[in-house]
């Protein structure tokens, strides 16, 4: 249901459409919604992702090996880098090398295509779980052994920041909510086949707070972010206006289960230390799987994020109420098959 307008800021400010637009990821649930977005504005868009995809001008290739991609990014005005190790439980290296090193590379990629600006995805997550209600982003990065995701994001912006400062690049991160509409396996589709099987367990009596941004209004942030002279070296927290407890999210996914009441709970200890044993568990059988301690954590984030700096520098708003995108959301499990 994207409309191919660009978004207007609060003094009226409109991004121009880039020329040309190079998107990393580009087959991932917000990297195709960038792609058809910015096609639709008519800018000419390119793209890489582990998978190609011809008719979409996505090449194969990935962050650790730019020399098999970086040609097809060559006068790109616009680089957007969605590409990361998207998971709370890969092992350190794997972190260093995509979300870390991966990124210095996109940099170097993008500084030598031309581009004018760089965008860098990273994420809420750059928080850790543990942060006041309404977190600006003067909040600090979480760092430590647990929460590798976030420690990695932390660190991707630092690289990015730091080639800003030296005037390497123009740079600018958004540290979007929690994305999801149509599309989204993250926030839909895997956990409504947990709720199938009985199995969408919240910690904490689903306390957690959940930060929601239908993709839509993520995509409004984004091309603001992008396009506005005033967002450049800064940070942005691109989400939902409010935060929801976890319960109040994920009880959608257990009625469209089928089932009645709300996901069960555990106390936070016991859901950490059952899921540590199941990840081990699961490490030694060398099993991917998702159910990790850090999982626990991300369910238990102690506050909602502010969107204010966006709103004040970007006019950034987002439109699309939670319970619009949870209706259009359910539409598309409907349509796609996963719901009867």
């Amino acid at each position: 249901m994207s409309h191919p307008v660009m978004p207007v800021g609060a003094q009226g400010q409109t991004p121009e459409v880039p020329r040309s637009v190079f998107i990393t990821g580009a087959n991932g649930f917000i990297g195709q919604a960038l792609v058809r977005r910015y096609k639709a504005l008519g800018a000419e868009v390119r793209g890489m992702d582990l998978r190609a995809d011809d008719s979409n001008a996505i090449v194969a290739g990935n962050l650790t090996q730019p020399q098999q991609w970086a040609e097809h990014a060559r006068g790109c005005e616009l680089f957007i880098n969605t590409a990361a190790v998207v998971s709370l439980a890969a092992p350190w290296r794997l972190y260093r090398e995509v979300s870390v090193r991966g990124v210095r590379n996109c940099l170097d990629v993008a500084i030598s295509a031309g581009a004018q600006r760089f965008v860098q995805f990273s994420s809420i997550a750059a928080l850790g779980w543990e942060y006041p209600d309404q977190a600006d982003e003067r909040c600090d990065v979480v760092i430590g052994d647990h929460y590798r995701y976030g420690v990695a994001k932390g660190a991707s912006e630092h690289l990015v920041l730091a080639a800003h400062a030296a005037g390497e690049i123009d740079c600018t991160v958004v540290r979007p909510g929690d994305v999801y509409g149509p599309g989204s396996r993250a926030w839909l589709s895997e956990p409504l086949k947990m709720a199938q099987a009985g199995a969408l367990i919240l910690p904490n009596r689903g306390e957690g707070r959940w930060t929601p941004v239908y993709i839509d209004d993520l995509l409004d942030g984004v091309m603001l972010a992008a396009g506005l002279a005033q967002a450049r070296g800064q940070i942005f927290h691109i989400s939902a206006s409010e935060s929801v407890s976890c319960k109040a999210f994920f009880s959608h996914h257990w009625r469209w289960a089928g089932r009645s009441g709300a996901p069960r709970s555990l106390p936070l200890w016991l859901a950490v230390a059952l899921t540590r044993g199941l990840w081990n568990f699961n490490r030694l059988i060398k099993r991917a799987d998702e159910i990790t301690p850090d999982a626990m954590y991300m369910f238990s984030r102690t506050g909602g994020i502010s969107i204010d700096k966006a709103r004040r520098l970007l006019g950034y708003a987002p439109k699309v109420s939670l319970e619009e995108g949870l209706r259009r959301s359910e539409a598309w499990l409907r349509e796609s098959g996963q719901l009867s």
